[in-house]
C-alpha cells in the first residue's frame, strides 16, 4: 500500500518529546502512564484513516469495547484522516503536548519516525501472533533491533489478465514460471499487435521494478559498519534491473514517463491484456466506471501469483498499515492494550472478512485455501521492504527510484549508469535523519 511522506520531524522536537514523556514515565501514584491510578487517563485518543471509518467500522467499536471493559469509564476518542493529510498533522501535534496515543501509519512512513524517536518501544510479546508477523511488515516496525509499531494488515501484488484476450492468441491456464509468462505475453503481444500492452507496467512503479532486484538476489541499499550503502549497481541488482528492462521494452506500449496512480483506469480502457498490481486495482478497473470495454472485463479477469525470472514467485513489497504508539502519548500502556484488542486474532479475522491480508502468516495460511483469495495470501509469503534507514524518507521524496526507472526505459541511460547514479543520490541522503 503505498504512502507518501508529506513531512518530516525536527529532532530537537522529537529529543525533547522522549525525554519527557518516554514509554517509563511515572504517574502520580509510582505507576506507569496509563495504569490504574488515581491519577490514570480518563481517555484515550485513536488516529485512523479513512479506510476504517468507512468499510470497517465495527471492528473499531469492538476494540474500543474490550478495552473500556477493562477500564470501566474510560473514553476512546477516534479522529479519522485521508492518508495525504495524516503526516502534516501528525508533524503539527507531536511539536505540541497534543499528541494522539495510537496513530495508523503507512508501513513505509514508520522509517523516519522511528529514527527520530517518534514513537514509543513495544514489547512484541504482548501482541498475538507477534511470533509470525508477515516478514515484509515486521521489518517496517523494527528499528536499530527494537519494535516501534505492531503491523495492522497487509496488501500484496498480483498479476491479473484477461482470459479472453489470452484465449484469443492460443494461451490456456495460466503461467506458473517466467519462461511460461514471456511465452504467454509474446503470444499476446503478437497476436493484438504494437498499439496494445500485452502487460501494461508503468515505468516508474518503483515497487514493482524493484521485486526484480529482490528476486534476482539484489537490494536497494544495505547497511555495513553501521552506515547504508545504495547497492543498485551491484551485479545482482543491475541483473534483476535488465530483466525489468527488457519486459518492459516488449510489452510495455504505454507512456513510459507514467506512474502507477491511474493504472486502473487505464486498464479498464481495454488496451492492455496484464497488470501486475495491488490485489484491488483489476476489480476497479471493471467497476462500470471505469470499464470502456463495454462489460468484458467483469467476467474476464483471472489472478495468478507473478513467476519471477529467477525461477521463484516474484518476492512483492508488502504495503500495508501498521499502528503506532507517540512517545508524547501520556496514556501509553492503554493505547498498548487498544492496539493489541484492535490487532489481536479476533481482530485479524474481522479484517480478513473485509478482503485484507491478515499481519501473520498463521492466519494467512487459512486465505490460501479459498479460492477468492488463494493468489494473493500465496504472493504474501515472499516479500521484500524498503531500506530501514534513517534517511529513506528523503530517498522516497527525491523520487530517485522513479527517476532511475524512466532513464532506463526511454533508453535516456544504460542500466549501470542509471543505476551508478541513483546509488550516488541515495548514498548522500540514505543516513541522514530528515
Amino acid at each position: 500500500m503505498k504512502r507518501k511522506l508529506i513531512a518530516a520531524i525536527g529532532v530537537a522536537t522529537m529529543i525533547a518529546g522522549v525525554a519527557a514523556c518516554g514509554s517509563g514515565k511515572k504517574d502520580d501514584n509510582g505507576g506507569k502512564a496509563g495504569g490504574s491510578g488515581s491519577s490514570a487517563p480518563k481517555s484515550i485518543t485513536v488516529w485512523l484513516t479513512v479506510d476504517a471509518q468507512h468499510n470497517w467500522p465495527e471492528l473499531v467499536k469492538a476494540a474500543d469495547d474490550a478495552l473500556v471493559a477493562k477500564h470501566p469509564g474510560l473514553k476512546v476518542d477516534h479522529e479519522y484522516y485521508a492518508w495525504p493529510d495524516k503526516n502534516a498533522k501528525l508533524d503539527a501535534v507531536l511539536a505540541t503536548d497534543k499528541a494522539p496515543d495510537v496513530v495508523e501509519m503507512g508501513n513505509t512512513e514508520m522509517v523516519p519516525y522511528m529514527a527520530e524517536g517518534a514513537f514509543a518501544q513495544l514489547d512484541p510479546s504482548k501482541f498475538d501472533n507477534s511470533g509470525t508477523w508477515l516478514d515484509g511488515l515486521k521489518q517496517s516496525v523494527t528499528y536499530d533491533g527494537h519494535t516501534y509499531g505492531v503491523p495492522y494488515y497487509a496488501a500484496a501484488r498480483i498479476a491479473t489478465w484477461r482470459k479472453d484476450v489470452a484465449s484469443a492468441a492460443g494461451v490456456s491456464g495460466t503461467p506458473k514460471s517466467w519462461t511460461e509468462l514471456t511465452a504467454d505475453l509474446d503470444r499476446i503481444q503478437a497476436k493484438e499487435g504494437s498499439k496494445f500492452s500485452a502487460w501494461y507496467q508503468p515505468t516508474r512503479d518503483w515497487y514493482a521494478a524493484m521485486s526484480f532486484v529482490y528476486d534476482a538476489g539484489g537490494a536497494i541499499a544495505k547497511q555495513d559498519g553501521g552506515q547504508w550503502k545504495g547497492t543498485l549497481e551491484d551485479p545482482a541488482a543491475v541483473q534483476g534491473l535488465t530483466a525489468w528492462k527488457n519486459a518492459e521494452a516488449r510489452y510495455m506500449h504505454g507512456d513510459l514517463t507514467k506512474d502507477e496512480s491511474d493504472r486502473y483506469i487505464v486498464y479498464g480502457q481495454g488496451k492492455a491484456a496484464m497488470i501486475y498490481a495491488p490485489g484491488w486495482e483489476a476489480p476497479s478497473a471493471a467497476d462500470p466506471k471505469f470499464d470502456k470495454t463495454g462489460g468484458k472485463l467483469k467476467d474476464n479477469l483471472v489472478n495468478f501469483v507473478m513467476p519471477g525470472p529467477s525461477g521463484k514467485q516474484l518476492p512483492v513489497f508488502l504495503g500495508g498499515s501498521d499502528l503506532a504508539v507517540p512517545t508524547k502519548s501520556k496514556a501509553q500502556d492503554l493505547a498498548a492494550e487498544w492496539i493489541e484488542d484492535f490487532t489481536n486474532t479476533k481482530g485479524q479475522q474481522g479484517l480478513m472478512g473485509k478482503g485484507n491480508l491478515p499481519n501473520n502468516t498463521t492466519q494467512l495460511a487459512a486465505l490460501q485455501s479459498d479460492p477468492a483469495s488463494a493468489v494473493t495470501a500465496e504472493a504474501a509469503r515472499s516479500s521484500w521492504f524498503v531500506p530501514t534507514a534513517p534517511g529513506w524518507g528523503t530517498v522516497e521524496k527525491q523520487k530517485t527510484l522513479q527517476d532511475m526507472l524512466q532513464a532506463i526505459a526511454t533508453g535516456k541511460k544504460s542500466v549501470q549508469q542509471a543505476a551508478k547514479d541513483a546509488d550516488s543520490a541515495i548514498d548522500k541522503v540514505i543516513n541522514v535523519k530528515n
